[in-house]
């Protein structure tokens, strides 16, 4: 069976209300925008791709004021994901394929930066962007709908037929949320997207204060819960603390 090589990046960082993440929760918090780079023998998979560039010189212009509402965008020259695929002496064109957990600006912002990626989103996450308004404030049509190749999926997919990278649903947070189980040498993990906020979400199967499906969106903590008991590290989305234990590119994770 093959395995990959896996890095973790820091794509910038947003300060929101706290009830965003955990439901009923006061205050605001600063959370990492979270990348991920595979390197399997027959591709190099980006899962996630940060925040638009557009967002670096005037964030009200791109996302409008109800985008920007009760938020503050951290991104500056260096946070885009082009920039942090250099610290691993990757170029961007050299991305194979894209996998968005979903399409919410900070998921899919950085996805034409990598022109000869193919882009891997559940086919409902699709459908329901596709049929938002543009001014819509948390997806953007310039975000994802950018002339690459999409392929829509239906569920599970093997993405190179070998068990090494498996993009699964977790639906709830929006309507075809997915997370994906990447198998490294040094073990299985399951980087969550925004399925699983943070690890008290995980541990308490706290509910964030912001979802579409309420009991979908359970069933994904409890099916994080049970991979961890098997012994896969889950990655959860934007913990601040969690993520000051993971190591940063150029630092390999496994």
């Amino acid at each position: 069976m093959s395995s990959a090589e896996l890095f973790a990046f820091t794509c910038g960082r947003l300060t929101i209300p706290r009830g965003f993440l955990l439901e009923g929760a006061k205050g605001k918090i600063t959370v990492p925008v979270p990348s991920y780079l595979i390197v399997h023998p027959r591709g190099r998979v980006l899962f996630d791709s940060g925040l638009n560039l557009a967002m670096q010189s005037d964030a009200l212009a791109y996302m409008g004021e109800r985008g920007v509402r009760g938020t503050a965008f951290h991104f500056t020259a260096g946070d885009e994901v082009a920039a942090r695929l250099a610290s691993v002496a990757r170029e961007p064109e050299s991305i194979t394929h894209v996998v968005n957990s979903h399409l919410h600006y900070d998921h899919c912002g950085g996805n034409a930066q990598l022109p000869n990626a193919d882009v891997l989103v559940q086919r409902r996450e699709w459908e329901h962007a596709r049929a938002l308004p543009d001014d819509d404030a948390g997806y953007r049509k310039r975000d994802f709908d950018t002339g690459q190749r999409a392929r829509l999926l239906d569920g599970e997919h093997d993405l190179f037929g070998d068990g090494a990278v498996l993009c699964f649903p977790t639906y709830g947070h929006t309507p075809g949320h997915q997370s994906l189980r990447v198998r490294t040498a040094g073990g299985e993990f399951v980087l969550c997207g925004d399925a699983c906020y943070l690890r008290e979400s995980l541990e308490k199967l706290a509910l964030p204060g912001v979802l579409f499906d309420r009991e979908a969106a359970l069933a994904s903590l409890r099916r994080f819960q049970a991979m961890e008991a098997a012994g896969a590290r889950v990655m959860v989305g934007h913990d601040p603390e969690f993520w000051r234990t993971v190591p940063q590119a150029p630092a390999r994770l496994a």
